[in-house]
C-alpha cells in the first residue's frame, strides 16, 4: 500500500508499512535532518501542541512550512495535539478543562491560558504544511466508564464533522486539489469497548460522501492497559473496522513486540520515541531473525571490547568500537546519541518495513 501526495507537480510516495520517528518540536533530538534519510526514514511526526506554543505555527508558515523549517524532504505527519493536551488536563484539572467547543489549557512555557478548538487544530496543521494530518479528538483514559467514553466519542464525532468542513474550506482557500491536499486521518475512540469503537467508526464513515473520504484512520487512546500490556483485542478489532484502501495508523505504538503484533492484524503506519529515546540511554537494537533484541552499551563488559558495534549495518556504526561508544557515555559526550540514534532508526525502519 502507498500514500501519495502531489506537491508542486511532483508526486511524493510513502510505502507502507512504515515507521515515522517522533520529531516532536520539529526535530529528532540530537539527530539533524540530513542524517534521517540515511537511516531509511521516509516520514517524521511533529507535534501540533508543542509547535503551536513554540515557535508558533505562524513562524513556521513564514519559514515556508515545516519541510523548509527543519530541512526535511520526506513526508511530515502532524498529530492533532489532542493526546498531549488531554493527558495534561486529565492528569491535573487545574491545568485545563474540556469544553464543548474545544479544550482550554495552561501554556507549559509561560503559564498563559490557551484554547485549542477543532477549527484551530486544522488551521495550525495547515500552517505547518504537513503531508498527513490527524483530527483533534476527545481522548479519555482507558479506565473510563462506558458512559464517559460514549460522551467522549460523541464529542469526537461532533469535532470530526466541524474539522471535515474546515479542512475542505482550508484546502480550497490554499489552492489544493484532490491530489495535492494533505491526507486526513480520523481517530477511532472507544477504549476497551468494542461496541463503542464500532459506534465511533460508523459515525466517522457517516461523515463521508462521494466528494470526500478520510484517507486513513488511527487507533484512539492508549494502546496499553493498566497492567502495561498491549490491548491486543482492541487493536485487532479496531483494525478490522477500517475499510480496504485506507491506511491504518497505530498512533504511538513503538515497542518491537507491539509493532509486530499490530502489523499482523492490519496496522501499517507507526510512530514513537522508542528507538531514539532508548538510544540516549545506551540501548542498542539489533535484529535476530524476525525479532528485535537489544543490549546496553553502558554495561561495563564493553569497556575493553574493541570490536565494531556491528559489521553488517549501513548506518555507519561499523566505524566505532563498543569500547569507544561505552567511553563516550562515561564522559557524557552527546556525540554518542547521534551515532546510536542513527543506528536504532536504521534497524527500526528495516524491521517495520519487513526487510
Amino acid at each position: 500500500m502507498q500514500i501519495k501526495r502531489t506537491v508542486k507537480g511532483k508526486e511524493k510516495i510513502l510505502n507502507l508499512p512504515n515507521f515515522a520517528p517522533d520529531a516532536t518540536r520539529a526535530g529528532v533530538k540530537g539527530l539533524p535532518s540530513e542524517y534521517l534519510a540515511n537511516t531509511g526514514t521516509e516520514a517524521v511526526v511533529v507535534n501540533t501542541y508543542h509547535l503551536m506554543l513554540k515557535p508558533g505555527a505562524q513562524t513556521i508558515a513564514k519559514a515556508g512550512g515545516i519541510h523548509k523549517f527543519m530541512s526535511w524532504d520526506g513526508f511530515a505527519i502532524s498529530d492533532s495535539g489532542g493526546y498531549q493536551v488531554f493527558s495534561l488536563v486529565h492528569k491535573d484539572k487545574s491545568l485545563g478543562r474540556v469544553e464543548k467547543d474545544g479544550v482550554k489549557f495552561k501554556n507549559v512555557y509561560n503559564g498563559s491560558w490557551e484554547f485549542l478548538s477543532p477549527e484551530r487544530s486544522i488551521e495550525i496543521q495547515m500552517d505547518l504544511g504537513t503531508d498527513i494530518m490527524v483530527l483533534l479528538d476527545d481522548v479519555r483514559p482507558n479506565n473510563s466508564d462506558k458512559e464517559t467514553m460514549k460522551r467522549s466519542i460523541d464529542t469526537t464525532l461532533s469535532w470530526a464533522k466541524i474539522q471535515k468542513k474546515k479542512f475542505l474550506q482550508e484546502a480550497e482557500t490554499r489552492g489544493f486539489d484532490e491530489k495535492s491536499r494533505p491526507k486526513l486521518t480520523a481517530v477511532i475512540q472507544g477504549g476497551v469497548f468494542d461496541d463503542l469503537r464500532k459506534y465511533c467508526m460508523e459515525g466517522l464513515l457517516a461523515l463521508e460522501d462521494d466528494k470526500f473520504k478520510f484517507d486513513g484512520f488511527g487507533f484512539g487512546g492508549s494502546h496499553i492497559n493498566e497492567e502495561g500490556e498491549l490491548m491486543k483485542d482492541a487493536l485487532e478489532f479496531t483494525a478490522s473496522l477500517i475499510p480496504p484502501g485506507r491506511y491504518a495508523f497505530a498512533l504511538g505504538i513503538g515497542r518491537p513486540s507491539d509493532i509486530a503484533f499490530a502489523k499482523s492484524v492490519g496496522w501499517n503506519l507507526f510512530d514513537c520515541t522508542v528507538p531514539t529515546r532508548e538510544a540516549r540511554h545506551g540501548k542498542v537494537f539489533y535484529a535476530e531473525g524476525d525479532k528485535l533484541r537489544h543490549f546496553n552499551i553502558k554495561n561495563s563488559k564493553f569497556k575493553d571490547d574493541f570490536t565494531p558495534l556491528f559489521t553488517d549495518c549501513y548506518c555507519g556504526c561499523s566505524e566505532y568500537t563498543k569500547a569507544y561508544l561505552h567511553h563516550l557515555f562515561s564522559v557524557q559526550d552527546p556525540g554518542v546519541f547521534t551515532i546510536l540514534q542513527k543506528h536504532n532508526l536504521t534497524i527500526y525502519t528495516k524491521f517495520v518495513k519487513g526487510r
